[in-house]
């Protein structure tokens, strides 16, 4: 073998073993964060929290926006929709390439089945786009709302074991920059907020 394969090889040693010690890292920040099986109870209030970011809910709640509200709270909903459409698209691209896995388990069975991927956490990419949407486009009081429950809904993802530490942490900085990005095209639109 030749020196560039030989170095080749190495780098990609290299690279296999900081992927693994990320890895160990991240799983020694989730593990204390999973909720145990037992009581129950603890486990049903963290699923309901972890499906109160599910997409669904977001697009009815904004097309109720849409019906009955003015026309700042069309602006509202048009921009919020525009910036959670494209997390989807984003979270799914990047889910396709990464293809990590989402921690051992049998709970939260649907995002299992329908999204077996983990990286990244479109719920916590989800979470900051609407908290930074909230406090950019109003009003305050859906802004405090929306902060207090984020942090609990994405905690609540790690709790039920679906994604690990390091999952959510990269879908809260995807969630920032494609905020940023929706905010700018929304100004070039001429919205006004």
């Amino acid at each position: 073998m030749g020196r560039g394969g030989r170095n080749a090889t190495a780098y990609r040693g290299r690279a296999a073993g900081l992927r693994e010690r990320i890895r160990s890292i991240d799983a020694s920040l989730t593990t204390p964060l999973v909720l145990p099986q037992s009581p129950r109870a603890a486990r049903i209030v963290a699923l309901g929290l972890a499906h109160s970011g599910d997409l669904p809910i977001w697009i009815a709640l904004l097309a109720a926006a849409w019906l009955l509200g003015d026309d700042a709270w069309k602006v509202r909903a048009l921009v919020t929709f525009a910036g959670l459409a494209l997390v989807e698209l984003v979270v799914i691209g990047i889910k396709m390439i990464v293809r990590r896995r989402r921690p051992a388990g049998t709970d939260g069975m649907i995002y299992r089945t329908t999204d077996p991927f983990s990286f990244p956490s479109g719920h916590a990419a989800r979470a900051v786009l609407l908290s930074l949407l909230a406090l950019r486009l109003g009003p305050f009081p859906a802004f405090l709302g929306i902060v207090a429950w984020s942090p609990l809904m994405v905690i609540s993802r790690i709790a039920i074991g679906i994604h690990y530490t390091l999952d959510v942490v990269g879908g809260a900085l995807l969630g920032g920059l494609l905020t940023a990005i929706v905010l700018q095209f929304a100004a070039m639109a001429g919205a006004r907020f």
